[in-house]
């Protein structure tokens, strides 16, 4: 499936307490960069079905796919599964396969509440991996994942086979200026150039050799070195400490 941006829900009371702590957020964000897919929104948020159901909504519309992250066990504030389907206008029905595999992995340990897991949002489909555990489920562009770390970790290896992002070309200017000295030059640069983004970040850790780190990122690595280059002509060349063309 071809990608060009992406959004990120994070779901659980439970993170918004800080009963548990978030592992998942810096995952998708290291995935989606790696994948050459743009994360354009992520939103920590609450159980609250009607909540989650109105921003998967605003997501799907907007962005080419929705990762969500937990929600999707068998108590009763799982309510990613419902909420996605009442995003979408419909129920949720029971899948064979699901329930099928979870009499089997439970076993002797088995109860109908665990039949609560093998509930999808009618319409959407699985999304089968090796790793061993039950599948994805896959809802139009909204694909559910555990929020469990160790679970949500192992389907990583999933969304990389169905989302393909297309990679930028980066590169990478070290100063050793103040931060408001050069916004202008940055400025100038980066309204000269609209397909570029060019980031500014200041950098004070005593180990390194620098103050500002800036990035040029764009489709090609002619556009980038075409910035880079009309930055290196506008900086003062005293305070440029190094450049990575990538």
């Amino acid at each position: 499936m071809p990608v060009t941006t992406a959004a990120a829900l994070i779901i659980g009371d439970e993170i918004l307490s800080g009963k548990v702590r978030d592992a998942n957020t810096q995952c998708i964000i290291d995935l989606m960069r790696d994948l050459g897919v743009e994360l354009r929104r992520i939103v920590t948020m609450g159980d609250d079905e009607e909540e989650i159901a109105a921003e998967v909504r605003f997501c799907s519309e907007r962005f080419d796919a929705v990762i969500t992250s937990g929600g999707v066990g068998p108590t009763h504030d799982d309510r990613t599964v419902a909420a996605v389907a009442r995003a979408f206008g419909v129920g949720t029905e029971r899948s064979p396969d699901l329930e099928r595999m979870i009499r089997s992995w439970w076993g002797d340990r088995f109860t109908e509440g665990a039949l609560r897991m093998a509930d999808i949002p009618e319409g959407g489909s699985l999304l089968y991996s090796s790793d061993g555990n039950m599948p994805l489920m896959v809802c139009r562009n909204v694909y559910l994942l555990p929020g469990i770390p160790r679970l949500f970790h192992a389907k990583i290896g999933a969304l990389r086979a169905v989302l393909k992002g297309e990679k930028h070309a980066s590169a990478s200017l070290y100063l050793n200026s103040d931060e408001s000295a050069v916004a202008h030059t940055l400025s100038d640069v980066d309204a000269a150039f609209p397909e570029v983004k060019i980031g500014s970040y200041p950098r004070h850790e005593a180990h390194q050799d620098f103050q500002v780190w800036v990035t040029v990122e764009a489709a090609t690595t002619d556009q980038v070195g075409e910035a880079v280059d009309r930055l290196l002509e506008l900086l003062p060349t005293d305070e440029i400490v190094r450049v990575d063309r990538g």
